[in-house]
């Protein structure tokens, strides 16, 4: 970690935002390079202008292609398309609007030109498709997420209002590619003039009483503070406070697409991530200004919860704790709704999980494994280990089927509001009950050939027997939840476990540990299972 983590950004970590802008027109890419051809990854097309993989030619192929994927799909309802607060989403935005529009595509913008959080446009769709309208909707938020203010990113969201899934995502970013080899010969552009306004802020702010106990957080008197780290949560947090009632402050409402005043990430890089104590630096100074404390990532769809007594939760502990609230305290819920979560979050879940009763549904990394289970509500919650969540309302219907960080957040203060507890005492106790596991991530150097030898890697070619001291009980290289294949492999004992996943952007591969026996069997935990893993793609 560098020393300057968690320092205030200097004026020569900032972007050059007309440069970065000039380049998204100028640069166009070649097809054949495959650092500059349209790839989606969990979360759709990303990448920086400067190194021509983000620029207008991608985003005119792309929506091109979205437009060709949704007529063979039969989707003729309304696109709603929202935006973050990225230099380069501006741009694409624009460049997107002319392709929609020139393809006579019905789209709907904010009604007051503000920032849209995913959350919120996943909201838009399926209120729309709820409704009997005949047709179906779907969205496009354009959106790098809570990546540095130098890349762009470009999402699409079918009707089901969740994160594509891979034959959707593989269908556009291949034509999007075939377009872009063409000369754009196909794309059809016009000035967006012809768009329709939904009030996104409104519709979302207004059905929070149906999911979140606000009265509960109103007659309490706790103090809220919420950071929208300069995201497109911004707008949302006051509507919110009047809407309610609730005493609650935006604790930062600048806004600029350089987010000058950010802390550095581990790296030295400039990131929204609400879940890096060094990002969140400036946020947990304030700490004991406020009951709770949140943030949120630039479009909204993660959280991180800072309390008195704690600071920034993990957001593993965090899950933890919202899922042993939300089964006790929503009894409009199906008694056999399952709890979702990824095979790389805490085991301190499925220990909650069974204590409460309810079946456990484990999944590859991705929220759009979430999706079928909270709209059909046998899963009541699905989260990820990165601080991304959601969950059902009140009677068990869906409310986004793409991650909210406004939700949790508001969630947290719930949680206080209600049991006079904070979500990080509340964790304290469920590790008095459960243990108090060690948990962490770290990268491995590979080869693209190992990398790829370990997203095919099968379980049964692990030959050890024996991990940290304890023999192993399982080896996964499919989600125990959905038979879909993990893109690398999980072992696990009676008080650890360990998974490595090739990582899509660098030479690495990421291993996920956690022991429940303390810091020094993760760190042996985690030796072992490089070697494990070397091994097995040797």
């Amino acid at each position: 970690m560098s020393e300057r983590a968690g320092t205030r950004a200097l004026e020569s970590d900032l972007i050059d935002v007309d440069g970065l802008v000039k380049a998204y027109y100028d640069l166009k890419p070649d097809a054949r390079v495959p650092a500059q051809r349209v790839v989606f990854g969990t979360s759709g097309h990303r990448g920086s202008s400067l190194n021509t993989a983000f620029n207008e030619d991608h985003i005119s192929a792309t929506t091109q292609a979205i437009v060709e994927y949704r007529a063979g799909q039969g989707i003729t309802g309304p696109l709603f398309i929202g935006t973050d607060p990225h230099a380069l989403s501006g741009p694409a935005y624009t460049t997107a609007l002319e392709v929609l529009v020139a393809n006579g595509v019905r789209v709907l913008v904010d009604e007051f030109d503000d920032y849209v959080p995913t959350p919120s446009l996943s909201h838009a769709i399926l209120a729309y498709n709820r409704g009997e309208h005949g047709d179906l909707a779907d969205g496009i938020v354009v959106t790098p997420s809570h990546n540095p203010p130098m890349d762009g990113g470009f999402k699409y969201n079918p009707p089901h209002g969740g994160p594509a899934d891979s034959d959707a995502t593989s269908w556009i970013a291949g034509r999007a590619n075939e377009l872009i080899a063409g000369g754009l010969d196909g794309v059809l552009r016009s000035e967006p003039s012809a768009v329709e306004t939904y009030d996104f802020r409104g519709n979302y702010v207004n059905d929070l009483e149906n999911i979140i106990d606000m009265q509960a957080i109103r007659t309490s008197g706790i103090r809220i503070g919420a950071d929208p780290l300069g995201g497109a949560s911004v707008g949302y947090w006051g509507a919110i406070r009047d809407r309610y009632e609730i005493d609650l402050v935006v604790v930062n409402p600048k806004v600029d697409p350089t987010w000058r005043f950010m802390t550095l990430d581990w790296d030295e890089k400039i990131r929204m991530d609400p879940s890096s104590a060094s990002v969140m630096a400036s946020v947990v100074a304030h700490k004991d200004e406020y009951d709770i404390l949140t943030g949120n990532d630039a479009d909204a769809d993660r959280h991180g919860i800072v309390t008195p007594d704690a600071g920034l939760m993990n957001p593993n502990h965090f899950l933890a704790v919202a899922i042993d609230y939300l089964y006790s305290h929503r009894e409009g819920w199906k008694i056999d709704a399952a709890v979702g979560k990824t095979l790389v979050s805490s085991t301190m879940i499925d220990r909650v999980t069974g204590f409460l009763g309810r079946d456990l549904w484990e999944v590859p990394v991705g929220f759009k494994w979430f999706v079928p289970g909270l709209i059909d509500g046998s899963v009541a919650f699905g989260g990820e280990e990165s601080a991304g969540a959601s969950f059902v309302r009140f009677d068990g219907t869906v409310w986004t089927t793409d991650k909210d960080g406004i939700l949790l957040a508001l969630l947290a203060a719930e949680i206080l509001a209600v049991t006079g507890k904070t979500p990080s005492q509340r964790y304290a106790e469920l590790t008095e009950h459960f243990g108090a596991p060690s948990y962490a991530r770290v990268d491995a150097a590979a080869t693209p050939a190992q990398k790829a030898a370990l997203a095919k890697l099968d379980g049964s070619m692990i030959t050890a027997t024996e991990l940290a001291g304890e023999k192993i009980t399982g080896k996964f290289s499919v989600a125990p939840g959905n038979g879909a294949a993990i893109g690398g492999v999980k072992v696990t004992t009676e008080n650890a476990w360990f998974a490595a996943r090739p990582s899509g952007t660098e030479d690495v591969y990421k291993i996920y540990a956690e022991s429940f026996l303390g810091d020094d069997h993760l760190a042996q935990v985690q030796l072992e299972a490089k070697a494990i893993v070397d091994a097995a793609i040797a």
